[in-house]
């Protein structure tokens, strides 16, 4: 009888600090890893330690909307790995790891969902940005294009 073996994916939140990366095997959070580090400086060394334990073949990150700089630093870092490596990447959707609660775009300025509509609405206090890793996969909108969703707001 041949054994099935676990399938691991990965789950970035890049888009407010903490950074924070979940290891899921076969659906079910393993190991949870946050960083005060920059993107830019951290999630390549992240996601190589990560691929001496886990044998990983999918990687799903916040695609937006949030920090236009973490999105594409993410997607470039993920592309890459795709392209050298064969690691499917996979987008979702940011307000499904956050309760739907407002996320920061710029200045006073917060995306927000409206049904299936995201916009941007300007809040005259701080929102606090709380992300948080599910326990389970099975609970991230995943959308069916995995490119950044760059929404930026009106200037």
């Amino acid at each position: 009888m041949q054994k099935v073996l676990p399938r691991y994916e990965i789950l970035i939140v890049a888009i407010a600090s903490p950074l924070l990366i979940g290891v899921y095997k076969d659906g079910v959070l393993i190991e949870n890893i946050k960083s005060e580090e920059k993107t830019s400086e951290i999630l390549l060394k992240l996601l190589m330690e990560i691929a001496e334990k886990y044998k990983y073949g999918r990687v799903i990150y916040t695609s937006g909307p949030g920090s236009y700089m973490a999105i594409k630093l993410t997607y470039i870092t993920l592309r890459s790995l795709e392209i050298m490596r064969g690691i499917e990447i996979a987008g979702c959707d940011a307000f499904s790891l956050n309760s739907e609660t407002p996320i920061k775009a710029m200045g006073r300025l917060y995306f927000i969902k409206e049904k299936d509509t995201i916009i941007t609405k300007k809040f005259d206090e701080a929102v606090e940005q709380r992300f948080e890793l599910p326990s389970m996969l099975s609970e991230v909108t995943i959308l069916d294009d995995n490119k950044p969703a760059y929404i930026l707001p009106a200037v």
